[in-house]
């Protein structure tokens, strides 16, 4: 039996997919299978497997039901010990396994171990950002605030987990990650590697643009999540609430065409429901840039926004 189960959701993901498989079979560490859940697609994903001579890959095939359909239908198919989840879209660095099996492996009380993000654009060029958080051991009421894993292709899980917790909530379309890790964090303690493991794919067709439907599946994310809260705990729900409207504010600027009102309703919603935010980082980066797109319009945001891309892509390759 295979070490690790490699779980790829893949809904018309010809387009990266050959990539995103080419950095699993890149790894250091070789004892798994690659489980690609072909979503209903309609592009020639079946023909494309079928050339891949490596028998580690397997192909299952069902009608279109979602991210969440998708890695369950992995899971029941799954035969290692530790299950890894990877986005169709995104890219491993080449130890992302073998530093979390060694994680797993050594730290028998940890259910999930996940690693720093870095990004990159729709050419895989990196955009110097990296996304991390230090958040490790039994952190169910951080949880229950954020989600500090940020992607869903950055965590291993033990299958025990999900045997515990459930799998995936297919009602939900988008963050169903997030309600899985406060799920397994109720019973299980996390761990982090702090080096960037992951590249995230900011392209044209993310699934995370829909910022209005984005607000409402955090809403039943924190509803669900705060039924069975002891009451002592109810008080966090002012801060994922607050939380979930900055990230619908950001989301509002962040694409298409920047929506200042937008943003500015649901920063000050944001506030209502933690006003100590007030003077933070988030509220100061999210005013700065309202405050840019008012100035210079979406054109010469966009422009600026550009030139700091550019900078930090030059900063990355300097420091190589």
């Amino acid at each position: 039996m295979p070490k690790v189960s490699v779980i790829i959701p893949a809904y018309n993901a010809m387009t990266y997919l050959p990539k995103t498989v080419e950095s699993v079979l890149k790894q250091s560490f070789t004892d798994f299978e690659v489980i690609i859940v072909n979503d209903g697609s309609s592009d020639n994903i079946e023909q494309w497997v079928n050339t891949i001579t490596d028998n580690r890959i397997k192909l299952i095939s069902q009608k279109n039901q979602g991210t969440a359909a998708a890695r369950n239908t992995g899971i029941a198919h799954a035969k290692g010990e530790y299950l890894a989840f990877l986005d169709s879209d995104d890219l491993w660095e080449a130890s992302n396994l073998e530093k979390q099996v060694y994680c797993l492996d050594n730290n028998p009380d940890v259910g999930l171990v996940y690693v720093w993000i870095a990004s990159i654009d729709e050419n895989g060029n990196h955009l110097g950002q990296i996304y991390g958080n230090d958040e490790q051991g039994y952190i169910w009421e951080k949880m229950l605030q954020r989600n500090v894993i940020w992607s869903g292709s950055a965590a291993m899980v033990r299958r025990v987990c999900f045997e515990k917790s459930g799998v995936f909530d297919q009602s939900l379309k988008y963050s169903e990650d997030w309600d899985m890790w406060i799920r397994i964090s109720r019973n299980y303690s996390f761990a982090v590697i702090k080096e960037p493991l992951v590249y995230y794919r900011f392209h044209p067709n993310n699934k995370s643009k829909n910022h209005t439907k984005i607000k409402n599946e955090l809403r039943l994310i924190v509803e669900k999540s705060f039924q069975s809260v002891p009451f002592e705990l109810l008080h966090l729900r002012n801060k994922t609430y607050s939380h979930i409207n900055f990230i619908t504010a950001w989301k509002s600027i962040k694409y298409h065409e920047p929506d200042c009102n937008q943003a500015e309703y649901y920063r000050n919603l944001a506030l209502k429901h933690n006003p100590r935010l007030l003077f933070s980082k988030q509220n100061f980066q999210l005013t700065r840039d309202i405050f840019l797109i008012r100035w210079l319009g979406a054109k010469g945001y966009t422009q600026v926004k550009t030139q700091v891309k550019g900078v930090r892509q030059l900063i990355v390759n300097f420091t190589k």
